[in-house]
């Protein structure tokens, strides 16, 4: 019997089927741990993407610096971290993108939500 995938308004989940799709970007984006890899990347980014067998939609993110799209792509925040850092964007930036807000709306609401 299959079990129903889990469902989140307004979120990606990360599961078996999203992993196996984004596994060339989220491979690509932890090879950003070595700064060799970054500057390689920075030099050429399409270069760097076909390396590692990045499909259409996942090159199209890339270019736009677009963390939704990313997810969607099969993404995992925890690799796009990597990837955002090469631009100096932390997380509470790539929170921010996710909820639509701008990054001091995105601060204000982690800070009111502590009460």
């Amino acid at each position: 019997m299959s079990q129903a995938k889990p469902s989140i308004p307004g979120t990606t989940v990360f599961d078996s089927v999203a992993a196996r799709k984004g596994y060339a970007l989220n491979k690509m984006c932890y090879s950003f741990n070595e700064a060799a890899n970054r500057a390689a990347f920075l030099a050429d980014e399409d270069a760097y993407c076909a390396k590692f067998g990045l499909n259409e939609a996942q090159r199209e993110a890339i270019r736009a610096r677009n963390v939704l799209q990313l997810i969607a792509a099969g993404g995992n925040v925890y690799y796009l971290a990597k990837f955002a850092g090469i631009f100096g964007l932390d997380v509470q930036d790539i929170g921010a993108q996710q909820t639509g807000m701008s990054k001091d709306e995105f601060k204000a609401k982690l800070v009111a939500a502590r009460g």
